[in-house]
């Protein structure tokens, strides 16, 4: 081949700047199509590194080069220490659900607020944010809740939409509560602190859900045919509830105090709360099939992440050597308009990508541009926060981002048509003849994109709701 084609003077000349921006087109074409972002992005990797050693080395040997690159990248990266923060957390929530800790945590959000307008909504919103404190996977609390939730509100005459919504958007906390492996995966990819960024999920979250409710509440007032209250719950009946919640409460103290304390990385302080929850499971008498269960789910789901990881950092890796996130970050910081304005169109061009890739693929197909564009818009890593143009320091606004972004990245959860939460509420309804479609799903969760527009404008404004804790347990 190479006595045919001189692949070396062939792309004497070439931009690999301009070769990167049109292969990046290719592979979003490519997502939306329908091929898995694992294989667009790992596939246009190693073809823009192909080109790139082809260009110094020629074709044999550029080949060569860049066959070993994209054999050594997973490798390397998969082996990293904090990435077995994942399946640990993944594993609690599973753990918990086939323990029936769940169902015991709606049941007390239902006695407690369900006297509310959309008392069983709000019940849910609530029950979602609290299985999330120990579940790091979205589609895991959409799934488990859509179980349970969903057949008590249509029970009570509530509107299948309606209640389809509430436990699409509710499975979004898990994205933004620790324990998150949509934030861990932020953490490697930016170089950030795992344990920082998980701290600084929780009020962010805690604000996500009381919005939530508050859209619920607001809407099921106006119209009641949405969603009727639930009344009847003596005092006595509420306070018997609370047992049946202390174990997750048990099991989110261990993490966040062995975090807080450095007694434990975050990665062992998932695998000692997994044990917990392993532990008060067999308790409970879970079966061998439960527990096959837990580990398969956990298993497929951990899989399903760390190969979307190992095809963008081969994807990744070509940007690196293409400069084009470097370039990118230079044109931003040099745009005459303001840093905020900037910020804002870079936010809405994720809500506008979430339309059409789902949550951990856009974050990280994005973020090695995105990340280096906003530090570099805010004046730099070391900047004050006096001289910086955010208000920030370069550490603050890299946890800051993070937040935001993953409350972004929520939306494609339950935004058509690629919204992941959806398809799965969708899919679990039917299993149980719910009767409805995914179509009924995405109506009923449209409201709650307006709260999450509503709560990352809240984030922006008042950046110490999320740097708040990390910096207390920084002192």
């Amino acid at each position: 081949m190479n006595e045919y084609i001189d692949m070396k003077a062939l792309l004497a000349g070439v931009d690999m700047f301009n070769v990167a921006l049109w292969l990046s087109g290719v592979m979003v074409v490519l997502v939306l199509i329908g091929v898995r972002v694992a294989f667009a992005t790992a596939f246009i990797g190693f073809l823009g590194l192909s080109l790139f050693f082809m260009q110094k080395q020629g074709f044999d040997r550029g080949l060569i080069t860049a066959m070993k690159l994209v054999g050594q990248v997973p490798n390397s990266k998969s082996t990293t220490y904090v990435l077995s923060l994942i399946p640990t957390f993944i594993l609690i929530g599973y753990l918990a659900y086939y323990a029936g800790l769940t169902k015991a945590l709606f049941e007390a959000a239902k006695r407690w607020v369900g006297w509310l307008p959309g008392g069983l909504g709000v019940a849910t919103v609530f029950a979602t944010a609290g299985f999330a404190a120990v579940s790091g996977a979205s589609v895991a609390t959409s799934a488990v809740f859509a179980r349970i939730a969903i057949p008590e509100m249509l029970k009570i005459g509530y509107d299948k939409r309606f209640a389809a919504g509430v436990v699409a958007a509710g499975g979004t906390l898990a994205s933004l509560i620790p324990p998150s492996a949509i934030l861990v995966i932020y953490a490697i990819i930016v170089e950030e602190s795992v344990g920082k960024l998980l701290l600084a999920g929780f009020l962010p979250g805690a604000v996500s859900a009381v919005i939530y409710a508050a859209l619920i509440i607001f809407m099921a007032k106006y119209r009641k045919n949405l969603g009727p209250p639930v009344t009847g719950f003596t005092w006595k009946q509420r306070f018997q509830s609370l047992p049946g919640v202390t174990p997750i409460l048990f099991v989110v103290f261990i993490i966040i105090y062995s975090i807080y304390f450095g007694w434990a990385t975050p990665t062992e302080a998932g695998a000692l709360g997994a044990f917990v929850v392993l532990i008060m499971a067999t308790m409970k008498g879970m079966k061998w099939r439960d527990l096959r269960g837990a580990l398969m789910e956990s298993a497929k789901l951990t899989v399903m992440i760390f190969t979307m990881i190992w095809g963008v950092l081969i994807y990744v890796r070509f940007l690196g050597f293409a400069n084009l996130p470097k370039a990118f970050a230079d044109w931003v910081s040099n745009l005459e308009q303001s840093p905020m304005l900037t910020l804002l169109l870079i936010l809405g061009a994720y809500a506008i990508l979430g339309m059409f890739m789902d949550a951990i693929g856009m974050m990280i197909l994005t973020l090695p541009v995105t990340y280096p564009a906003v530090i570099a818009l805010n004046g730099g890593i070391d900047v004050s926060a006096a001289d910086s143009a955010l208000g920030m320091s370069g550490a603050q606004v890299g946890i800051w981002f993070g937040i935001i972004v993953v409350k972004m990245a929520e939306l494609a959860l339950i935004t058509p048509p690629i919204g992941l939460n959806c398809f799965v509420v969708a899919g679990v309804a039917q299993d149980g003849k719910m009767n409805i479609s995914v179509q009924d799903v995405f109506r009923g969760a449209s409201p709650f994109f307006v709260a999450d527009v509503i709560t990352v404008g809240v984030l922006i404004a008042f950046p110490g709701i999320v740097l708040w804790l990390p910096e207390l347990i920084g002192r």
